[in-house]
């Protein structure tokens, strides 16, 4: 079923999609329920982390002894990807230990360096994905009064092919592509669309007498800011890749302040003085990672083993080994500091704090605990 949900963008009306993780948890209870009690459903529900529930058709369903299959095409609504119309298949299987296992089989990524979602080894079905597949399949099982173990494998045979169209051979996965999505939806964005939405954003907020703004580039910083940070996101603004656009129409704005909250992975390119972080347009991490692990005195099997990170995590990971964690977050955030004040200007008060999903708060700007003071939820 086509998902009926549209965004506002610019002066066009375009249309969410649903995620691959999303897709998985679909073909998962399709699978699940066509093993345990012989129905092939026709399409089933799924309650997304987003809060928005998908009906999604369930197609090329087949069982055996043991075993069922289903599969879901790909919806990316109006958002362009190359997983899109493409079949993601879940094999559900009756084992005799108790509990559920997750795996890829064909056309799903294998992860081969640390510093991922995933350990290495494991099939590249990030968290989000893994807990909603789960809860598919634990929905099922309780229907249908079973108690036996279940083996679910999620497989995408067009899945190496349209992995060489992605990022996952450079991060180090494998084989296929990566089950993604943080909130179980997509949501459209042309460049220009997104960034007048963004635009938009602190135009709301200004106008709600808003004078100190609160900035994350997507749901990582959200989570963040909230989780970590306690910071109150009633009227929290998005840059996502457009960090440059972002400070530019805060101080035509005359806003007093800007606090951006975001991932090392992100904030490490703007130290670098990249104001736009899409993937296409810079990238310069480990450069920069190892740039300032060298200013800090590190060894050059550490400045080697850096530059051949696939990700900051994993990076972070080899500096809190070698004990100069502390040292090369502070350049870096002396370095981000710089290029912030620099775009911004002398008359929008601009910080910066970042962080890693594994290790939590890294560094932070000079004044950032002052902009963190006006935004903590009040007691």
């Amino acid at each position: 079923m086509v998902l009926e949900l549209y965004i506002p963008v610019g002066n066009k009306q375009l249309r969410c999609g649903y995620t691959t993780g999303t897709c998985a948890a679909a073909a998962t209870a399709g699978a699940v329920r066509l093993l345990l009690t012989g129905e092939a459903l026709p399409a089933v529900r799924v309650d997304t982390p987003a809060g928005i529930a998908v009906e999604v058709e369930l197609l090329e369903q087949s069982a055996g002894t043991g075993w069922a299959s289903c599969a879901v095409r790909k919806d990316g609504g109006d958002d362009p990807d190359v997983t899109n119309g493409t079949l993601i298949f879940a094999r559900a299987e009756k084992t005799d230990t108790p509990g559920i296992t997750i795996d890829g089989g064909t056309g799903v990524g294998r992860v081969t360096r640390p510093g991922l979602d995933q350990p290495v080894g494991a099939a590249a079905i990030n968290s989000t994905p893994r807990m909603m597949i789960r809860h598919q399949a634990e929905e099922e099982m309780a229907r249908a009064g079973y108690t036996g173990g279940l083996s679910i494998t999620i497989s995408v045979p067009e899945g190496e092919t349209l992995a060489a169209h992605t990022f996952n051979p450079r991060l180090g996965i494998e084989g296929g592509i990566s089950i993604l999505g943080t909130s179980g939806i997509v949501r459209p964005m042309s460049e220009a669309a997104l960034i007048d939405s963004l635009y938009l954003e602190q135009d709301i907020a200004k106008a709600a007498g808003v004078t100190d703004l609160l900035v994350t580039p997507g749901n990582y910083g959200d989570s963040f800011a909230e989780g970590t940070l306690d910071l109150d996101l009633t009227h929290r603004c998005t840059c996502s890749n457009y960090l440059g656009h972002a400070i530019d129409h805060a101080a035509g704005l005359g806003f007093r302040s800007f606090l951006l909250v975001g991932h090392l992975g992100k904030l490490i390119k703007v130290a670098a003085g990249n104001m736009n972080t899409h993937s296409k347009v810079a990238d310069g991490r480990r450069e920069t990672l190892t740039a300032h692990a060298a200013l800090a005195g590190g060894s050059p099997a550490l400045l080697k083993a850096l530059f051949a990170c696939p990700t900051t995590d994993a990076g972070v990971e080899l500096l809190k080994e070698d004990g100069l964690l502390e040292p090369v977050m502070a350049s870096i955030a002396q370095a981000l500091e710089e290029v912030l004040h620099h775009r911004a200007g002398p008359d929008l008060a601009i910080e910066a704090v970042f962080f890693s999903n594994q290790y939590g708060l890294l560094g932070k700007t000079t004044g950032a605990e002052n902009l963190l003071a006006l935004h903590q939820h009040q007691s």
